[in-house]
């Protein structure tokens, strides 16, 4: 096996041998794993042949000679953002359990200024109390009517729940200015 410094430098020089090899390698690997969201498989192909491209990319700009993963789980890293982002497009949802342990490694940002905001952001979520916690997931992340969250957290008044979602709005953004 080649070792990940070599195949770096062969995806640089645009090696079509290596591309070829990483792209049939990990293939049916990523559309098993990308198979749990709600796209089809031709999305995912194309998620997926986009992902390798945005590999090779980082690759030739050098932002990954000193990578710590496995290519492949660089690799998945990407298409997992992709995939984040058409399901966005679509409207769709990603489950919160999802969100809490993802990372983002697509490099189509501001690297720095979005890992600042997503560590503030995550502490943020931390120091937020159990309640809050469960009413922003529900409504934003998981796009629950207000209706539905009265029902779930069992709240006896919509405008009490409101009144809840709008003070633990305003918790989170304080925390995350600070």
């Amino acid at each position: 096996m080649i070792n990940a410094p070599n195949l770096i430098e062969q995806l640089k020089s645009g090696d079509e041998k290596t591309i070829r090899k990483i792209y049939e390698d990990n293939k049916n690997g990523f559309l098993l794993f990308a198979n749990r969201y709600a796209l089809d498989k031709e999305e995912l192909i194309d998620i997926y042949q986009d992902a390798v491209i945005a590999l090779i990319e980082n690759a030739k700009k050098g932002k990954i000679d000193e990578l710590k993963s496995s290519l492949t789980t660089y690799l998945f890293g990407i298409g997992k953002f992709m995939v984040f982002q058409r399901l966005k497009k679509k409207n769709k949802t990603i489950p919160s359990d999802e969100l809490e342990h993802f990372e983002l490694e697509y490099d189509d940002y501001s690297e720095d200024e979005m890992n600042i905001q997503l560590l503030s952001l995550r502490e943020s979520l931390k120091k937020l109390g159990e309640q809050c916690l469960k009413v922003l997931t529900l409504f934003y992340y998981e796009e629950k009517k207000l209706d539905e969250i009265q029902t779930l957290l069992g709240y006896t008044n919509k405008d009490v729940l409101k009144s809840q979602k709008s003070r633990c709005l305003k918790q989170l953004k304080d925390l995350t200015k600070k």
